[in-house]
């Protein structure tokens, strides 16, 4: 065989080569590019997955740290000032809730009370609407059966009898109120001092040091600091019970007062009726 017969045969033996493993390596390149596709495809949802998870994770972290992050803030600041403020806090609203029975049990429904003494009083006399009343619970039916049990001195004695009542009722609504008052004010006093003694603390700890260290500095302010924001959260919180309570008695007084004046109406027309 010629060397041009020759070459013509390499020639076709390669031309076959190249046309064979072209579509193989079209088909290997597809391939790899669909893998690729797929893991890039892929890759992105994991990652939304992984940062779902993580979103998850870290909102159960913060609903976890936000419920005690009070406590842990609480533990850290200093013993000696956080403690007088707790007590603050604590002996405050026992009295606030002391405060809150006996004023909504002396919450009563004064006009069907007086209706119902009238009627009797008109009826069947003294004795009998002073019945009525004697297991009445109220400060208003304390007025009313002293009122009643002074009607033989007269209707003078009678208005003094309830002026009287009403004065002893009113300091028993307003009782242990003043102690309210005081933490409100002492809770934040007690704030402002053990942050004034941390400080101090503080730039003690610099002096002895000798350098302003940013961790020493930031430490020994944060736990003085705390106080304060203790104190000021315990008297925020006693000033709303605070004013709740004051509200309550106001509204009882004037209560008492409009029964006071309806009742000694009451009792100047059964007087004028007996009299007759």
């Amino acid at each position: 065989m010629s060397n041009s017969k020759m070459k013509k045969v390499f020639a076709l033996l390669l031309m076959a080569t190249l046309m064979i493993q072209m579509p193989v390596n079209a088909q290997d390149a597809a391939t790899t590019d669909a893998a690729a596709t797929e893991a890039t495809t892929a890759a992105p949802a994991d990652t939304a997955v992984a940062a779902t998870t993580d979103e998850t994770l870290t909102e159960v972290v913060e609903e976890a740290s936000f419920t005690q992050v009070m406590k842990q803030q609480f533990i850290e600041g200093d013993p000696i000032w956080m403690a007088p403020v707790l007590f603050c806090l604590i002996f405050g609203l026992a009295i606030v809730i002391e405060r809150l029975l006996y004023l909504t049990f002396s919450i009563t429904n004064n006009k069907k009370m007086l209706e119902e003494v009238e009627e009797v009083l008109n009826k069947d006399g003294i004795e009998a609407a002073q019945a009525v009343v004697f297991n009445q619970r109220g400060p208003v039916a304390s007025m009313i059966y002293q009122g009643l049990g002074q009607h033989k001195e007269g209707m003078d004695m009678v208005d003094k009898s309830i002026v009287a009542v009403g004065s002893v009722e009113n300091g028993k609504l307003e009782r242990n109120i003043t102690w309210i008052a005081l933490f409100i004010a002492l809770a934040p006093m007690l704030g402002f001092l053990g942050t004034v003694v941390g400080m101090i603390q503080a730039f003690d700890a610099i002096e002895a040091a000798g350098d302003i260290s940013p961790s020493l500095v930031a430490g020994g302010i944060k736990v003085a600091l705390l106080t304060t924001v203790f104190g000021l959260i315990v008297a925020m919180i006693l000033q709303v019970f605070y004013n709740l309570l004051v509200s309550m008695i106001d509204g009882i007084v004037n209560k008492m007062e409009d029964a006071a004046i309806t009742f000694l109406d009451i009792m100047v027309e059964y007087d004028k009726k007996i009299k007759k």
